[in-house]
Order: C-alpha cells, then structure tokens, then sequence
C-alpha cells in the first residue's frame, strides 16, 4: 500500500566504484509518487550507473535503497521488478520474430501445470493495451511494427510484469514529434495515476515540458534538484557542465556556392522486397548544411552508405564536384573529397584497441606522410594526432590511449577532428552528436558551421530532430525511402516537418495520438491483474 508521505524511490548514500573511477560519489536521489522525475548529466556523469542499481543490473558498494519508505535489497532485475521497477531501455530488448504477446512474456510466462497458458498470456495482453489505450495487435510480430509501436511493446512489458515506477532512457530518441507528444499523454497520465516516472533525456526542451523536478549529476556527484518552476534550460546545461553553455547554434546566413553534390533519381532495391532508396534526387552547394530528417528506418543509412562507396546503387547517378562516383569504392570516394562521419563511432568511426594516433589517420594511413614505400611513419602519425587532440580538446591528451577509453563525447570529437583535418570537398555527418554530453554538441555543431563558412559542403543525417532544425540551412524529409519535401530553415517547424517523417507531403493530416490511455485510477493490482 503506498504510503502518501513516503517517497516512490528514495537511494541515499550511493557508491559504486570500478577500476580508476568513482562512478557514483555519495548519490542521494529521491522520486515522488505522483510525478514525473528527469535524472540528467553529461555522458559519465554516472546516472546510467544509478539506475542501473536500482534496476538491479549492479550492485552498489554502499548506501541504501528505500522502496516506498521500506529498506530494500536489490540484487537482480527479478528482485526489481518485484518491487514494482521498470526499465523501458534506449535500444529496445525485443525478439523481432515473435508477436507482441510472446515478448510480453518472456520470462514470465503464464503456465497451466507444464504447459504454457498463451490463451492467458493473449487475455493479459489484450487487457493491458485496452487499458492504456494503445494501439497495437498482440498477434502482430515485433519485426512488422514500425519504431513508434515497439517502444509502446517496450513499455507494455514492464506493466506486465506490475512495474509502477518507470525509468525511461532516452524514450524520445527514434520517435516523431506527433509521437513524443503520445508518449508524454501516457507518461503524465500513468503519473498523475499515482505512479512514479524517472525521465532520461539529452534533450532540455522535453526535460522541461514533461518533468516536474530535474536531479543533475556531474562526475558522479548529485549537483543538484530542482522545480521546473524554478529554472531554465540554460540553468540545467550549466548545472551539467559546470560553466556556460550556448544551447543554440549561433551561425551567420549560408552563402551556397557552386554545387558540390548531384544526386539524380538514386534507386536501390533489395530482393522481394520494395526499394530502401526510391527515386531520390537532390543538390548540395558548396557553404551550405543541409540536412536529412527522418526516422530512424527509412533510409537515412542506406542513403549514406550508397554516397560513402559502401554500397552500389541500382539506378541513378551521384557526383561530386562534377566527378561520378555512383560506383566508386569507398577509399575512391574519399580520394575525391568526400569525408565520413559515421552512424555509429565504435563499429565504423575507430578501432577501439588501436592507440589515438593511429585512429587519427583511419583512412589516410597509407597515404604520405603517414606511410613511405609501405611502411607507417610514426613520426608523421604523431605529430598529426597531436594537432588534432589539441585543435579539439580530446581528453585525454595522450597519443597513446586506446580509443576504447574514451568517452563518447571524446572519441565522436576525435573523429570529427580526423574528417575535418584534411579539408575535404563534403563532409556526410551522419549522427555526429548522438550519445554526446551537451558539452561536446556544442563543440561539435560549432566546429561544423565553422567548416561550412571555409567553403565546405556539409550534409546532416540525423534523428534529433532539434539538431537538424538548428544546423540546417535547408532541410528534405525521407519516408520510406522516399523524399517528402524540402524546407528552408526558416520554414521547418516539429509540425510540419513531424507529419512528413510520418508520409505526409502536405501541411494537412493528423497522427493518431494511440499513447493516450485510460491511466486513471490504477493500482498496483490493476496492472498486475
């Protein structure tokens, strides 16, 4: 039974030490029944680290966890859930193949004797998307649902299971705007039905709408709570990095030059199934941003693999600065002017066992100075990792650390640092900011626009929809492999810009808002049922 002057959560005293890192210094943090709580920081600050504790995924060095006002030990994810603690992850821990039901319960499959009860399990389900308002099939396989969906089966299955206290990690990252709105009605509504939310996010602005209180951390210490009501966005990134931080890009108008990047009907199929690419066709000018908005899935990627040489295209043409390169590999490519950041810094940006000097010339290491009659020049590497740690600010300065150390907000600089150094004709910046402490975004966007006014072309793929809006001078929408349409910065807003990542090519249309359930009035038994 919830006891009203309790908090929902309330750990006091957390320490969690690893090798050569503190990770939580003497954390307190509490969360009220009945409200939604942002627990945020940079990257390393330690609250992944926190929650983790909480979720029983680690255990801490000392300290104590209160449930409900009552001491509690947690040592498994079992024990949390048990306890009425749910984790809804960033990445979404679902089985592709089996329906919506079968993720539902796993690992708490409903049994009569030997036997599993899938009718009961089907009842369950159906009970639980009526009662929240969801709108999903429970027969439906995972594989078949788009993003906004399997975060709804992300959630689902920590109510299952009677979870009524939330943790939610970066919730909003792979949504759009219409369906961040849904989510927020569901989470305000699962809050005001006497539950707890705690809210992970990067993003300040959402932190702000949704929040009722904000926690910061800061190199695994607890800085500070404080009341929506009583502060800012720029108090809250100031309070995370522990000195003032420009929230906005300051940039001066582009001034587009000659054109640097053709694309002309870009098609690419895959077998039996329809294209990833369709028919996409546009133009990037020298001085100018332009940016790719989209979610996550509709071919973002493949388009960035098809102009980086790491896929072929089926029909179509790509060139760059009048040189075709439709089917040119991905070192001709980059022989050309093109550089990469990519998607995804640990499988494609570096090699975590290599040192920071040889990371800093990943794709030029057979070119002079680097390399002379076969052989590397450690000279040469060095002194140009050096320029590049010090131009940037990577920390740590050692030449010698392993990429693999790094956080990630230093490893996406060195890489930054890297695609830059070497004064390409058009930089592909593909994700260049996620999972990067607001630091480092700044640094990082600064660093971009920089570049742009030098005379670079510069094309953004992103899914924060926040980062494409500020960085971009121009912007086109893909859907389905398909391009929706095009804005100036001027023109974008979330509105418009959130219905043509759900298909739209017109300003008319709605989205369904199929968060919006009947959260009122549930008990602990209710969801558990």
């Amino acid at each position: 039974m919830t006891t009203a002057a309790s908090p929902a959560v309330s750990m006091q005293g957390i320490v969690k030490r690893f090798p050569l890192v503190l990770a939580n210094d003497h954390v307190n943090f509490e969360v009220n029944w009945g409200e939604v709580h942002a627990l945020i920081g940079e990257n390393g600050a330690g609250k992944s680290t926190l929650m983790k504790i909480l979720g029983g995924v680690q255990g801490p060095d000392a300290g104590a966890i209160l449930v409900d006002g009552k001491p509690v030990v947690i040592t498994s994810a079992k024990d949390a859930f048990g306890l009425g603690i749910g984790m809804v992850h960033q990445h979404f821990m679902l089985v592709e193949p089996l329906s919506v039901t079968e993720n539902l319960i796993l690992g708490a499959e409903p049994h009569v004797g030997p036997t599993l009860n899938i009718r009961e399990a089907r009842r369950k389900a159906e009970g639980l998307i009526k009662q929240f308002g969801f709108d999903i099939d429970p027969n439906t396989k995972i594989e078949s649902l788009p993003v906004g969906l399997q975060q709804q089966v992300e959630i689902l299955k920590t109510l299952y299971r009677g979870a009524r206290i939330l943790v939610m990690d970066e919730p909003t990252a792979v949504l759009t705007p219409q369906e961040t709105r849904g989510l927020f009605v569901f989470i305000r509504e699962f809050a005001a039905a006497g539950n707890a939310v705690v809210f992970i996010s990067h993003k300040l602005g959402e932190v702000m709408e949704i929040c009722d209180r904000m926690s910061v951390m800061r190199d695994g210490k607890m800085i500070g709570t404080v009341a929506r009501a009583g502060t800012s966005q720029r108090e809250l990134a100031n309070m995370m990095v522990g000195r003032e931080v420009l929230l906005r890009v300051a940039k001066e108008p582009a001034q587009p030059k000659a054109v640097r990047l053709s694309v002309k009907h870009v098609t690419l199929r895959q077998a039996g199934k329809k294209p990833v690419l369709n028919d996409i066709s546009f133009e990037l000018r020298a001085g100018e941003i332009l940016g790719i908005a989209g979610i996550e899935g509709n071919g973002q990627s493949e388009l960035v693999e098809s102009l980086t040489g790491l896929r072929r295209i089926d029909e179509g043409s790509v060139r760059l600065d009048g040189q075709d390169i439709s089917h040119s590999s991905a070192r001709e490519v980059r022989e050309a002017g093109l550089s990469h950041i990519p998607e995804d810094r640990n499988e494609r940006g570096l090699v975590g066992e290599y040192s920071a000097a040889l990371n800093s010339v990943l794709g030029d290491v057979y070119k002079a100075p680097f390399s002379r009659f076969g052989f590397l020049q450690d000279n040469a590497i060095e002194g140009h990792a050096e320029r590049c740690i010090h131009e940037y600010d990577v920390r740590p300065t050692s030449t010698e650390v392993s990429a693999m150390s790094y956080s990630g907000g230093n490893a996406q600089k060195l890489i930054v640092a890297r695609e830059l150094s070497n004064r390409p004709k058009l930089l592909v910046a593909s994700q260049p900011t996620r999972g990067v402490d607001i630091g480092a975004v700044e640094f990082i966007h600064k660093r971009i626009v920089a570049a742009r006014d030098e005379g670079l072309a510069v094309l953004l793929v992103s899914a924060d929809l926040n980062e494409v809006m500020s960085l971009s001078d121009r912007i086109i929408v893909l859907f389905e492999g398909q391009v929706m349409g095009e804005l100036t910065q001027a023109e974008a807003t979330a509105e418009k810009l959130g219905l043509m990542m759900a298909g739209s090519r017109g300003d008319g249309g709605v989205v369904a808002d199929s968060y919006r359930g009947a959260a009122q009035g549930l008990s602990a038994s209710d969801i558990s049922a």
